[in-house]
């Protein structure tokens, strides 16, 4: 799951960006697997680092291996597969909720995310994501299994596997599971695995998403009609982000633009600023939102014409989200302001 301005907005984008330490987790899910059930494989807490027997893989790398067992490989080739099916797990199901942490800060958290948390055995999650988590949440918990970016679906198999097994696991991301995360993936490797949401009592507890909270910072720049596109092609072919950007662009909607740059999808971030100028004028007002709720968190407001320069800045990376305002957008103050209409139908 990601997609809050604050921290890696899409999962997906693994390929991109894999170079945090490796996480904890050695998981004792109880799925039968070669070498027997999990918990018979599992000697240490899950508090160390390496090997799942839970059937997101078998390879039972250590640490120290280039490929993370947990499948969140340093190569971004590393194919991820389904391994263990419901017939495995001889357990009465436990729960599974996948949870929306909101914009990186406690404070931004729902009530119900924190109740959510709170009420989980095992908390699983991208460590960034796990960092961001209060402390007092985090120690009550039973377990925590956290991955380096890459292996969604086995982080994501992960946590069904010990909801399978039994436990009642929150699986958490950024933002919000339905936008850019893994509340989809889930579902679908329930269904993979001939499971059923129902079995596991499977539900989404919301968070603030990027959009909204980046939009709040920038003043009101989504009042009206607005679209989201990601800029990630690690899921979605360049042609049809291209595809969209221009269908969207052409269009009076204001644009949240996810995932807008990293090292290698700098042509991306290019290609996208083209399109939108080709739309609409280079006077346009842009809002650009750099790690919100974080210590590092930088606003500023420009022109869609001076855009394309601030991808070569600490400005814009994987943490930020970025703003493109309609034709009716202006500013204020020093604040986006995107009329809603009202003033063609009331004296104000």
């Amino acid at each position: 799951m990601s997609d809050a301005c604050g921290g890696t907005t899409d999962e997906a984008d693994s390929a991109d960006e894999h170079d945090a330490d490796a996480g904890t987790g050695t998981t004792t899910c109880g799925a039968t697997t070669d070498g027997g059930t999990a918990a018979e494989a599992a000697e240490t807490d899950a508090g160390s680092t390496g090997s799942s027997a839970c059937g997101a893989s078998s390879s039972g790398a250590s640490d120290s291996d280039s490929t993370s067992a947990c499948g969140g490989g340093a190569s971004s080739d590393t194919e991820e597969k389904v391994e263990a099916t419901v017939d495995d797990f001889d357990a009465d199901p436990g729960r599974l909720v996948a949870v929306g942490l909101g914009p990186g800060h406690a404070e931004g958290m729902t009530a119900r995310a924190k109740s959510s948390l709170a009420d989980a055995e095992h908390i699983v999650g991208y460590t960034t994501y796990i960092d961001l988590i209060p402390d007092e949440i985090t120690e009550q918990a039973d377990e925590l299994y956290d991955t380096p970016m890459c292996g969604e679906v086995s982080r994501t198999e992960e946590a069904i596997d010990r909801a399978l097994a039994g436990h009642d696991v929150a699986i958490v991301g950024s933002g919000d599971p339905n936008v850019y995360a893994l509340a989809g993936l889930a579902l679908e490797i329930l269904e993979s695995k001939g499971a059923t949401a129902s079995m596991v009592d499977f539900e989404v507890v919301p968070g603030v998403p990027a959009a909204q909270s980046c939009g709040a910072r920038l003043g009101a720049p989504l009042v009206n009609d607005s679209v989201s596109v990601s800029l990630s092609d690690h899921l979605t072919p360049m042609e049809e982000i291209e595809s969209r950007l221009h269908a969207v662009a052409g269009e009076g909607f204001t644009i949240t633009i996810y995932n807008p740059w990293s090292r290698k999808r700098r042509e991306n971030w290019e290609t996208a600023c083209e399109i939108l100028r080709e739309h609409r004028p280079d006077d346009t007002p842009v809002g650009i939102v750099h790690g919100a709720g974080r210590d590092d968190e930088a606003v500023e407001i420009t022109t869609l014409g001076e855009l394309e320069s601030y991808g070569e800045t600490d400005l814009v990376d994987m943490t930020t989200t970025v703003v493109v305002g309609n034709e009716d957008t202006y500013v204020w103050d020093g604040r986006m302001v995107t009329p809603r209409g009202y003033e063609t139908k009331y004296d104000y």
